[in-house]
């Protein structure tokens, strides 16, 4: 059997939702559900073209949270969604939950001195509210607030640079594979997150990283 390559890494960039919470995707479709529409927010926001520009524009911090659900309220509406425009971000995520295991995962690794920095688009007004981000994250990068979002390559390197680390010392936790092929144009190398266990195991055996 031939050994897994090893390629050391000294910092790990890591992403919020859908990594140190459940499933952003699966809380969209349980909102979906609730109007009878299963997969209608997730499918408008990645191919309707007003509704990908809303998310992309209140991610960036170009629009606020109220602005965003008036005009993603207004997309599902003409999909025949009967949904209400007030509090529709928060409604989204209401599915979301902390993920504990994970959380405890980035916090052993900060614990033995690895360098950490969270790297993560904003959605909603709320949506980092029960996490203490200085506990988790020597570094915190949000995309509404540096306006870049990722997989934009900036992101990346303002989180690298902010840390003190090279690209090519760092590896990026996430669940969505697009954020990591932007990671990768400067580098970074990746670990698609499925769970704790499986994040962990690869970090130690890949990267050297928590062994």
């Amino acid at each position: 059997m031939t050994a897994t390559a090893v390629d050391p890494r000294d910092a790990v960039l890591v992403d919020f939702g859908g990594v140190l919470t459940t499933s952003v995707l699966t809380a969209f479709r349980e909102f979906g559900a609730s109007l009878g529409f299963p997969d209608l927010p997730v499918t408008l926001l990645s191919t309707d073209a007003v509704a990908s520009k809303l998310l992309a524009d209140h991610e960036s911090g170009l629009i606020d949270a109220d602005t965003f659900d008036t005009g993603f309220a207004e997309r599902l509406r003409a999909h025949g969604a009967d949904v209400d425009a007030e509090g529709l971000s928060a409604r989204m995520q209401s599915g979301l939950a902390r993920d504990e295991a994970t959380v405890e995962l980035i916090l052993r690794l900060r614990g033995q001195g690895v360098p950490v920095a969270l790297v993560s688009n904003a959605f909603g007004r709320d949506c980092y509210a029960g996490f203490d981000l200085t506990t988790l994250a020597d570094v915190v990068v949000i995309s509404s607030e540096v306006g870049i979002r990722k997989p934009s390559r900036q992101i990346y390197q303002l989180a690298c640079d902010n840390l003190g680390v090279r690209p090519e010392q760092a590896v990026m936790i996430d669940d969505l594979p697009h954020n990591l092929e932007g990671a990768a144009r400067l580098g970074i190398a990746g670990v698609l997150h499925t769970d704790a266990e499986n994040t962990g195991r690869q970090l130690a055996e890949r990267f050297r990283i928590g062994e």
